[in-house]
């Protein structure tokens, strides 16, 4: 039997005059109504004078100065109370960086109070800093470990998944079986990256490439391993090799030591034509590399940069793999911020698919002159 109209508002006014303002979508949720029905009934209430609109979001009358910064996260326990979040980041990392900018968005339009711990360079930093935000009474934790080795993120996983408040790992996939498998995260699909971009190649007409990648973060590993998986299993690739992209683009592993290629030779001695750098800053110093020892680009050699920082500022604006970082960030908080709400329900791995700009730095091959 259909849910009389009076019935469903008095539900509606009853939730909202107990807790407070609260998104208009969480209540919804909350009273297994949909979307438009409740939009509906919000409407018409708020016509009325019993409870007040903002941006999403619907409170009692006379909390009006707060109905526009509801935390989504609130729990009932007390109206009006903050959910104070605790976002934990490697310093230096302008990748990540974008992606705590998704993810601050996220958290200040729910109203959540934010509390940013950068972590040193150093080996298990992260560690003392979710230790202090916890001391310090956070409820939730977004963190994204910088792990330069596969030992290093092994060494972690004992203690994050222990820290006893709601966590969700941001552009980080832990090890199937880990401790950390059944932890809420969302990254990006990297080897759907690396697929765009040796695919983008392959229909220009590249039979032999190379990945010149970094080996010192989670990113790196899975880039060097979807590239390996995809290369050798398409038949159009001649030839394909998977090296060290710069001096400083280790140390990867410990115990392990990985040389450092001349690239321009590689690719004059490899008859490479096609090229994924990863990332930016060492695809842009390939080009200008190349081009001082008359490889052009993109006549004689392309290039597609895997990460799209700053890929297109280059002389040769760069074709580039963009991982959607900030979408990233922001997803990573909202699913945060429905843990924070009570949203029970399975555990989330989510996984958001890298976009191809295509740019200048590619073309079509034509006889090589190399």
């Amino acid at each position: 039997m259909r849910e009389p109209v009076e019935l469903r508002r008095k539900r509606i006014l009853a939730v909202v005059h107990a807790r407070g303002a609260v998104k208009v979508s969480s209540l919804a949720d909350e009273l297994d109504v949909s979307a438009v029905t409740l939009r509906r009934d919000v409407e018409e209430l708020a016509r009325s004078g019993m409870l007040r609109r903002g941006h999403g979001v619907v409170g009692p009358v006379g909390d009006a100065g707060r109905t526009a910064a509801v935390p989504a996260a609130r729990t009932g326990e007390q109206a009006g109370r903050e959910a104070a979040v605790a976002l934990v980041v490697p310093e230096r990392h302008s990748y990540l960086y974008e992606t705590l900018h998704g993810a601050r968005t996220a958290l200040e339009e729910a109203g959540a109070r934010i509390a940013l711990h950068i972590a040193p360079q150093a080996a298990g930093a992260e560690r003392p800093q979710v230790e202090r935000a916890l001391a310090a009474g956070v409820r939730g934790l977004l963190i994204a470990p910088r792990w330069r080795s596969a030992a290093g993120e092994e060494a972690d996983y004992g203690w994050l998944a222990e820290v006893g408040v709601p966590t969700v790992l941001m552009e980080r996939r832990p090890r199937p079986g880990s401790a950390l498998h059944a932890l809420d995260s969302v990254c990006s699909d990297h080897w759907y990256g690396i697929h765009l971009a040796v695919d983008h190649l392959i229909s220009l007409g590249h039979r032999r490439l190379v990945l010149a990648a970094r080996n010192d973060s989670p990113t790196a590993r899975s880039l060097r391993a979807a590239f390996a998986d995809i290369a050798a299993a398409r038949p159009e690739v001649e030839d394909w090799s998977v090296v060290l992209s710069s001096p400083n683009a280790g140390p990867g592993e410990p115990g392990t030591r990985e040389e450092v290629p001349d690239l321009t030779a590689l690719v004059r001695e490899r008859g490479v034509t096609g090229a994924v750098l990863h990332g930016d800053e060492d695809a842009l110093m390939l080009v200008q590399r190349l081009a001082e020892s008359g490889i052009r680009v993109p006549r004689d050699c392309s290039v597609v940069a895997y990460d799209d920082v700053v890929a297109a500022l280059g002389s040769t604006a760069l074709t580039a793999v963009a991982p959607p970082r900030a979408e990233i960030g922001r997803a990573a908080a909202e699913l945060l911020l429905h843990r924070l709400a009570g949203t029970t329900g399975p555990v989330r791995r989510t996984e958001l698919l890298p976009r191809l700009e295509v740019r200048g730095s590619t073309q079509e091959l034509h006889q090589p002159t190399i």
